[in-house]
């Protein structure tokens, strides 16, 4: 079953909305969508050899995601331009990153071990998002640019919430990951804009 297809590549595209969403939703607010933040860092757990839908828990788990991408490729003007640079910047990371082989074998390392903690203690258990963040700030928040997150002091102090913004960053970049495997391209994403906006569509209606 090839993963190259344009449905593949927009759920994955609503897995990068999914995170920017919650990275937002946690920095103004210190709290998020419970099931689109369970959905989003269970899928650094999940491989894709079930299909795509399969790394969120079904469709309904990426809901957030499609809903927010909907938003943002309709109309003209871009919706919610903090989002979309917290897609974008995520996009732009993974980029470089496929070209540091050694920090993708350090980060792959990190996350079998959060993974067997998940499965010792569950996915959001405060140590396995520890883990992530940490395995986030001392791999990818290394390369250039940053993603610089906005939002409210009281919650961009609190350690807990920082771990899960990073944890939902790393989340965005497995995200940006899998929608290359899938055939995701900058130029793809700029002139399929209609057939993309159809695809979600398609997945809305089956929500």
């Amino acid at each position: 079953m090839s993963l190259n297809t344009l449905n593949n590549q927009t759920i994955a595209l609503a897995g990068i909305a999914q995170a920017a969403a919650l990275v937002q939703q946690l920095a103004s607010t210190g709290s998020a969508d419970a099931a689109a933040l369970q959905a989003s860092i269970a899928s650094l757990f999940i491989s894709d050899e079930n299909g795509v839908e399969a790394v969120y828990g079904g469709l309904s788990g990426l809901k957030l995601g499609i809903k927010q991408l909907d938003d943002q490729m309709t109309g003209f003007k871009i919706a919610d331009p903090e989002q979309a640079r917290y897609s974008a910047s995520l996009v732009f990371l993974e980029n470089q990153l496929a070209k540091q082989p050694a920090m993708l074998k350090t980060i792959f390392a990190g996350i079998e071990r959060a993974q067997a903690q998940s499965e010792h203690f569950g996915v959001m258990h405060e140590n396995v998002l520890a883990n992530l963040g940490d395995i986030y700030h001392t791999t990818i928040s290394t390369l250039q640019p940053r993603i610089m997150v906005n939002g409210e002091q009281e919650y961009l102090s609190r350690p807990d919430v920082v771990n899960k913004i990073r944890a939902c960053l790393l989340a965005g970049i497995r995200s940006a990951i899998l929608w290359r495997r899938c055939g995701g391209t900058r130029w793809k994403f700029l002139f399929y804009r209609k057939k993309i906006q159809a695809e979600i569509q398609k997945l809305l209606q089956k929500l």
